[in-house]
């Protein structure tokens, strides 16, 4: 494993964990302040402020859970500065149906901390097995 996936990895993790605690201002600094990330309904949020915003509503939800994303795999560019991240994710409400899919985040690595640029969320039915 190289040291970007390693620390990507690590640091997934820990956002997973800060989502399950409902701790939106501390995933700030994993959060490059121009990202873009697409819900896995379509909606675009556009800046940090937009994409903590989401999150603070979703945490006030009592019903609301968690949302854990699973690594699968991490892709390095050559130098290290930027790397793809692909994995599923799985959304979690009290009484409500789970939601799950795929998704892609772009990672960067600025003043030698690696942030999301961006992140596209793809939401998927399960086939009834």
């Amino acid at each position: 494993m190289t040291p970007a996936e390693t620390a990507i990895r690590a640091r997934r993790k820990l956002t997973n964990k800060l989502i399950a605690a409902h701790e939106a201002a501390r995933l700030r600094p994993f959060l490059a302040s121009d990202i873009n990330l697409i819900a896995g309904d379509g909606s675009l949020m556009v800046g940090v402020e937009s994409v903590l915003a989401a999150f603070d509503s979703q945490f006030r939800d009592p019903s609301f859970v968690t949302y854990l994303r699973t690594t699968e795999a991490v892709r390095p560019d050559q130098d290290e500065a930027r790397a793809a991240e692909t994995g599923t994710w799985v959304a979690t409400w009290r009484g409500s149906p789970t939601l799950t899919g795929t998704y892609l985040a772009v990672w960067r690595k600025v003043t030698g901390q690696w942030v999301i640029e961006s992140e596209l969320y793809v939401t998927l039915t399960e086939t009834p097995a």
